[in-house]
């Protein structure tokens, strides 16, 4: 194992984990990854009936083993139609941040699946004292700083645990799966243009001793600088995405279960449908099967109250971090990871 707390720091700011799995901040810390299911292992699915039929055989098998299953409600497509599976009675855990509107639209749709299936809902607001007492938490687990969403799954599944659930479903991996990265999707990069469209935070921008991450990159380099964006994301993004839960309800020590992540499309992903204005095609017409009533959402990412939190944070200051960062350029999502980062080295 080989430790280099400049490397590994970098890593987590250009792409929210260690890509690295021989490569540790410190001595003793071990980050942790999740494996993807194998591809030979997963479900071929050409149609919304397809996903139907293998999502609704995986429920009946996890039901033969955990009586009291629960989920992480959005108001996104995803989780909604995972919800209708669900017995009637199943607790629903939807996130909410007083102070913001962020969430506004999660929680009434996520309500109206709850009534539409006789769901016990419940509402995780999200507060910046939760981050402060949380984040440690996930941190410790992890062995390095976290994604911002891990102190609020951690604290969902804390509250599924009182209530006496026994297995939490997720809906994770659909976007990745079924072409739901349509920002990602929308064009055929150029390699330079990729890196900077994916990378989330320059260390250069950031650091005062960053380490070049163009590596992971060149692995996906393809003539005339093109770059295999594709395989990419389903490489690089399953990994730091999926890694999250994993780490969140690891350190909650409830399990969990994402029952996208076990399918695969027969057929390839068609692009230009994606690009026209129809990503994950194949899991909107699943949605318009369970859901006839409403009209197809728009994409919701888990939306996490950073931007109102960190909006006047005035930035880092340990000696890692550069005096002269334009904290007003960044993103909420930008700010936690210098905030995450900061706790961190604190640790160490």
């Amino acid at each position: 194992m080989n430790y280099d707390k400049n490397f590994c720091l970098s890593s987590y700011i250009a792409f929210r984990y260690i890509w690295r799995d021989d490569m540790d901040f410190a001595e003793g810390l071990h980050h942790r990854l999740i494996t993807p299911v194998p591809e030979a292992e997963r479900i071929p699915v050409a149609s919304a009936s397809d996903i139907d039929r293998e999502i609704q055989r995986q429920f009946d098998q996890l039901y033969a083993q955990y009586p009291n299953i629960g989920i992480l409600l959005s108001g996104g497509m995803d989780s909604a139609i995972l919800s209708a599976y669900l017995k009637p009675g199943s607790h629903a855990y939807t996130f909410t941040a007083q102070g913001t509107t962020v969430f506004n639209a999660d929680e009434e749709r996520a309500a109206s699946y709850c009534r539409k299936f006789g769901l016990k809902h419940h509402f995780v607001d999200i507060s910046f004292d939760d981050y402060k007492a949380l984040t440690p938490l996930v941190m410790k687990t992890k062995c390095a700083p976290v994604h911002s969403i891990e102190p609020q799954i951690y604290k969902a599944a804390r509250m599924a645990q009182e209530d006496g659930v026994d297995l939490m479903i997720v809906g994770e991996s659909s976007d990745l799966i079924f072409g739901g990265m349509d920002q990602l999707l929308s064009r055929d990069w150029t390699f330079d243009d990729f890196v900077r469209r994916y990378t989330f935070l320059d260390p250069q921008l950031v650091l005062t001793q960053p380490v070049d991450m163009s590596a992971l990159y060149e692995r996906y380099r393809l003539p005339d600088n093109r770059i295999d964006f594709l395989r990419f994301m389903d490489e690089v993004f399953s990994i730091e995405s999926s890694s999250s839960y994993l780490n969140a309800f690891q350190t909650a020590g409830l399990p969990y279960y994402d029952p996208y992540a076990r399918l695969i499309m027969r057929d390839e992903l068609d692009l230009q449908r994606v690009r026209n204005g129809e990503p994950k095609y194949l899991i909107r017409n699943l949605y318009a099967m369970k859901f006839p009533e409403r009209a197809i959402p728009d994409k919701i990412p888990m939306p996490r109250p950073v931007d109102m939190i960190f909006r006047d944070w005035a930035g880092p200051t340990r000696p890692e971090f550069r005096r002269d960062i334009p904290m007003q350029q960044l993103t909420g999502n930008q700010k936690w990871q210098l905030w995450c980062a900061e706790q961190f080295l604190g640790t160490l």
